[in-house]
């Protein structure tokens, strides 16, 4: 359960809330580690060479912290929308095994074990989509936009908006953050096309079959290769028809990176093709690190690199 999950609040009163108690907590384990010090101290004559006192950052327990618990909060809305976790129940809801559908009514997982992210709204169920549909059913419709400012904030990454911010932080923070949480062996898998961020979607390993990479590719890396030939189309309708230099400006601008970001997609689509002939499934006893890189490997031994290199 994660401490800054209570329905129908503001999550910054929830986050001050929680700032309290783990303060107050922090500054109870520390007085018993000191006075355990203290207590050995004592009892081996130390008191001329050692003192109790214990640095804060040296005490085994941490004080809040905003950043970091927005991004440990985003972390399990991820895990809810894979069905790792659930509001409805408490714990681990899906680590493998048998999926059960009756532990999630309030809020219910991915279908297909693959959410996309995208730099601009081109979808209504992509990750961020998917995030803000997370936090309207945890807090409410009400508070919605405030609470995605307040998540906005806390993050600091650029954008004009809330969810510019959030979108960002997917596209950009988020895995890095996950990786390093996990210890270079993430739970959530990145299908990353490369610099121009043509094609980001996530999935999770848990949850994974022979059959992932394949889905992916048909159901979402196609539709967003038609997404950019649309939007190129429309760039060279304003560049032939406008009259607005700035608007026509922006428009080629626009147009030449739809292109490198289609370009890219389609180098990136003959590696996963490859990839999804052999219908690779993985085995969870193995672990992150083997199977991580049996599913970028073909039969002949060949690798592809499709997710982000940890």
């Amino acid at each position: 359960h994660h401490p800054l999950i209570e329905k129908g609040k503001f999550i910054e009163e929830i986050f001050n809330e929680w700032k309290n108690k783990s303060n107050e907590r922090f500054e109870i384990v520390k007085a018993n580690e000191e006075a355990i010090n203290s207590i050995f101290i004592d009892i081996y004559g130390l008191s001329d060479e050692l003192s109790c006192f214990i640095d804060e950052k040296n005490v085994t327990m941490r004080k809040a912290n905003l950043e970091r618990d927005i991004k440990s909060l985003i972390s399990y809305a991820v895990g809810c929308m894979f069905g790792r976790y659930s509001l409805d129940v408490e714990g681990l809801a899906y680590a493998g095994g048998e999926w059960d559908n009756s532990k999630y009514s309030s809020f219910v997982p991915d279908a297909d074990n693959c959410i996309p992210i995208t730099d601009e709204e081109y979808f209504e169920d992509d990750i961020v989509g998917r995030f803000a549909e997370f936090v309207r059913v945890v807090y409410g419709n009400e508070t919605l936009e405030e609470n995605l400012d307040f998540i906005a904030k806390a993050l600091g990454t650029k954008g004009k908006t809330s969810r510019e911010i959030i979108r960002n932080y997917f596209l950009n923070g988020f895995i890095k953050d996950h990786i390093k949480t996990y210890q270079k062996r993430p739970i959530y898998w990145l299908f990353d096309s490369g610099k121009q961020n043509g094609f980001k979607a996530l999935c999770y390993m848990h949850r994974w079959n022979a059959d992932t990479i394949g889905n992916m590719r048909v159901e979402y890396l196609h539709r967003m290769q038609r997404v950019y030939e649309k939007e190129m189309e429309r760039m060279q309708e304003v560049i032939d028809n406008s009259k607005d230099n700035k608007e026509i400006n922006a428009a080629t601008k626009r147009k030449e990176k739809l292109q490198k970001q289609y370009k890219e997609t389609k180098d990136y689509d003959a590696k996963v093709g490859h990839l999804a002939l052999f219908r690779i499934d993985i085995d969870l006893d193995d672990g992150v690190k083997v199977n991580y890189e049996k599913v970028q490997t073909a039969n002949d031994g060949t690798k592809y690199q499709i997710f982000v290199k940890i």
